[in-house]
């Protein structure tokens, strides 16, 4: 036992749960003064540092590109074939990066661009637009470019801590083994913890607002925490079965995912609208790009960006580990692949329907209410509802169980590749992961408000991001090197 405690950093585990639960108690003890902070902090760092967002959404988007069709992209993570199939592969990824949020904003975003007055022209085409946008390539970006990152840092050096600040050590050496390093990996949970508590806030209480509508109860909050804890033990359970149980997870997930919006595009009477709005919607995307990104049409772009960030702490990692026996290339591409048809598909389906049916409706209307109006129109609403249902539930619990396995880590000095952190030290970080979501839930926050958590976080972990992508560039030149200098030793 006592062998085990050693290898534990004691310091990366108690100071963000005692952290997270100082923070909790604070924010159910004043929920209104919070509310305010937060929405005073939101407006600040969309007017100071919008540019520092989008600047950097392009550079990991040219990074990826470059890296995918360059001599980078012929590294090869590990020996060996591939660990995982294709289609496992590419269902992992989209499942364990894509929380119930995905099917929250494909019903309402749209409504919220409409409430934020800077679209002009077609409703119906420029929303989806701006959703295509949000949820496209640069969003995958951040993911892709630091999984190659990771993937390089787990399988190609194989470096013993499997931890955020080690895929700096290329750069800053020996300070990654002192406070510099573990300020870092501080940073990167404290993110993490801030992602996980707005997802959560964000969609579970369309959940709870669904159950409680079906069951006649009225305590929502009292419902969002029972359905929280069910997610908890669901995913807990996963991860502590292991990797397989990961995996059918994960099929089964993406399965309900599927049938849920085959069933609305067959079935819902508005699939030439869809598949001909989505055509239209694309093809804008493409032919304005630069200016979207640039931000000069809506000011949510930065907040995605950071939302997104937020996530890069952890979702890369998975995405890395799952990746053994792959190119970089093939990651890169296939993450594309994966994450934009899933993505493209869900705004696609869900949100078109909600445009078909509500396009030119009053949009003051709570986006709850209009995502249960819109769900009252599917063919077979409660059959329909009910695996809409299971679906979130499922992509809840296959995203917590992946952060669950990367965050776990970094409670290791050092940890071998391919070894997985203990049940006990997992269990905890199931716990832990809770405490700030059940404070958020009970303070019913507004989204607008809920927004300047990872504004706020992705701030510093967009630094720490632009740092990783000059160190991953530095080794994996030096990489190719020693692999040149190898093949000139055995030719002559």
């Amino acid at each position: 036992m006592f062998e085990k405690l050693k290898k534990l950093d004691g310091f990366a585990s108690l100071v963000p749960l005692l952290s997270m639960s100082i923070l909790g108690g604070l924010l159910w003890w004043k929920p209104q003064e919070a509310q305010t902070m937060m929405q005073q902090l939101r407006a600040g760092l969309s007017q100071h540092f919008s540019w520092f967002y989008l600047a950097l959404g392009l550079v990991t988007l040219l990074a990826t590109t470059y890296v995918a069709f360059s001599r980078y992209g012929r590294i090869r993570l590990g020996g060996g074939h591939p660990v995982y199939s294709n289609v496992k592969w590419g269902m992992m990824i989209f499942t364990a990066t894509m929380s119930a949020d995905l099917i929250f904003y494909a019903l309402t975003e749209w409504a919220m661009y409409a409430a934020e007055g800077g679209i002009e022209g077609s409703l119906k085409l420029w929303s989806l637009t701006y959703s295509f946008f949000h949820w496209g390539p640069i969003a995958w970006s951040f993911y892709l470019s630091l999984a190659a990152a990771f993937g390089f840092m787990l399988h190609v050096r194989q470096r013993p801590r499997q931890q955020f600040a080690e895929a700096l050590r290329p750069l800053l050496g020996d300070l990654v083994d002192g406070w510099v390093g573990r300020g870092v990996n501080l940073l990167a949970i404290f993110a993490l913890l801030a992602g996980s508590a707005t997802t959560f806030s964000v969609s579970l209480p369309l959940l709870a607002h669904l159950l409680g509508q079906a069951i006649g109860w009225e305590n929502e909050a009292l419902i969002a925490v029972g359905l929280l804890l069910v997610v908890a033990l669901l995913y807990t359970t996963a991860v502590l079965l292991g990797m397989g149980a990961v995996t059918r997870l994960a099929t089964l997930c993406a399965s309900l995912l599927g049938l849920l919006l085959v069933s609305v595009f067959l079935g819902g009477g508005a699939g030439k609208f869809m598949v001909s709005n989505s055509w239209a919607a694309g093809a804008n995307v493409l032919w304005n790009f630069f200016p979207l990104a640039l931000g000069k049409h809506s000011d949510m772009t930065a907040y995605y960006w950071s939302y997104w960030m937020v996530w890069c702490t952890a979702t890369p990692f998975f995405i890395a580990t799952i990746s053994r026996g792959r190119t970089l290339r093939q990651v890169i591409l296939g993450g594309y692949s994966w994450g934009l048809a899933g993505t493209g598909m869900a705004f696609g389906i869900l949100g078109n329907y909600g445009l078909y049916h509500f396009g030119g409706a009053n949009l003051s209307v709570d986006h709850l209410a209009l995502a249960q109006a819109t769900l009252a129109r599917f063919p077979l609403s409660d059959l329909l509802t009910l695996i809409l249902g299971l679906t979130m539930i499922g992509m809840y619990a296959t995203v917590f169980e992946s952060l669950t396995l990367v965050v776990a880590r970094y409670s290791y000095r050092h940890l071998a590749e391919g070894r997985l952190p203990s049940k006990q030290v997992q269990v905890f970080w199931a716990i832990t992961l809770m405490i700030l979501p059940l404070a958020l839930l009970f303070m019913q926050q507004s989204v607008y408000s809920l927004q300047s958590l990872a504004m706020l976080m992705a701030l510093p972990i967009g630094g720490v991001i632009l740092l990783i992508m000059l160190s991953f560039f530095k080794d994996a030149r030096a990489y190719l090197r020693e692999e040149q200098d190898d093949e000139r030793k055995d030719y002559h």
